[in-house]
């Protein structure tokens, strides 16, 4: 049976501050499920339990992987299944930064990774409990949902822009518009 103590041995030595491990390179067997599920609030449990410490589940959020619509923990030896309710990451907080002449949204998630908004595609809208909500790349297939907080100051500075007969709320980023949601007056 898999165990979070033999997931933390397996990777100290492979996490520093400053990279990742290469888990995209890492393809070990699979060693079974573990009662760990992140919630869709970005809250990580370990057999029912909240994991309190920040700096335990930032850890193990380095070593996540998606393949299909499955997540696992994966180190060099083992691959572990675990449950994610929606996104693994949750944007907690953001920033705009002028670069190269440019605004762009830098993004800081419940893990402490920091993500620029720069390139098209990087957000998108996905289906969660019937509602269309944003979500953006973290790193290889990874996406955070963002706090309800997070997302009414985005909509706050957002730009409502007719079209169709909808109103797109969008936001710009290193001069790419990035649509954070739409409605018409029948969805009011």
């Amino acid at each position: 049976m898999p165990s979070s103590e033999n997931i933390l041995q397996q990777i100290s030595g492979h996490t520093s501050q400053s990279s990742l491990p290469p888990v995209e390179l890492w393809n070990p067997d699979f060693c079974g499920d573990m009662n760990m599920q992140i919630k869709a609030n970005g809250d990580w449990w370990h057999e029912g339990t909240p994991i309190g410490r920040k700096k335990l589940f930032k850890l193990f959020s380095t070593i996540i992987k998606k393949e299909d619509d499955d997540y696992f923990l994966v180190t060099p030896v083992e691959k572990i299944g675990i449950q994610v309710e929606w996104k693994p990451f949750v944007i907690i907080d953001f920033d705009v930064k002028e670069i190269n002449s440019k605004s762009v949204f830098q993004f800081t998630d419940n893990c402490d990774n920091v993500i620029l908004l720069e390139k098209p595609n990087q957000l998108e809208l996905s289906l969660f409990n019937n509602e269309k909500l944003p979500t953006i790349n973290v790193r290889r297939n990874l996406y955070a949902s963002f706090t309800r907080s997070c997302y009414y100051r985005l909509i706050d500075i957002a730009e409502p822009v007719e079209k169709n007969g909808s109103t797109v709320i969008k936001i710009k980023s290193n001069g790419h518009d990035f649509i954070l949601g739409e409605f018409n007056e029948s969805s009011i």
